[in-house]
């Protein structure tokens, strides 16, 4: 009798597993309580992912340099896992906290701030306490790595300002790179 009349509810999908079903109410867009939950759950993600987009759009440059930093330090830990700090005689077994030290700083060249021949673990206690210990870091590391990519280093003395688009990228692209070496690692 229901369905003769002109106000009778109309079948339509379910807005989550398109299955036909009859509303209760206009208000009503999915067939089961199973599919109300499935809808929540995919609206809160999507609530979170818009959340996340507009988190990355408002972040500061200075931001997006620290985590970069981050990200390049980390490889370095893992790179030079092996070796001892690039300044003193503490060997890779030392029980300190390991920095990534830079060679050439950052401020006197940032052109060359993520370079990894630029940065090697060092010490906490070279880093923090002695400023890098660049009279024993230099020679360490032209036996290191070799005079001619010392001497290339040196000769990087201009600024550089990243910006956001490529910072964007070069923590996309170090970040997985990363993760691959901390795969390899575990």
């Amino acid at each position: 009798m229901i369905d003769s009349l002109p106000f009778a509810p109309k079948p339509r999908p379910c807005k989550v597993c398109a299955k036909a079903f009859v509303p209760r109410t206009s208000m009503h867009s999915v067939c089961s309580p199973r599919c109300m939950a499935r809808k929540v759950k995919k609206d809160a993600a999507d609530e979170r992912a818009l959340l996340r987009v507009r988190k990355e759009a408002a972040k500061p440059r200075q931001k997006w340099l620290d985590e970069c930093q981050a990200i390049v330090n980390k490889i370095v830990r893992i790179r030079d896992a092996h070796l001892g700090c690039c300044s003193c005689d503490r060997g890779p077994n030392w029980s300190g906290q390991w920095h990534a030290s830079h060679l050439r700083s950052v401020g006197a060249a940032s052109a060359v701030r993520f370079h990894l021949w630029n940065i090697h673990k060092g010490c906490s206690i070279c880093n923090n306490h002695l400023s890098g210990n660049l009279a024993e870091y230099g020679p360490r590391i032209r036996e290191r790595i070799g005079n001619a990519k010392v001497d290339w280093l040196y000769t990087q003395n201009h600024r550089v300002t990243h910006n956001v688009e490529y910072l964007k990228r070069f923590k996309a692209v170090m970040g997985k790179r990363l993760r691959r070496m901390e795969r390899r690692m575990a």
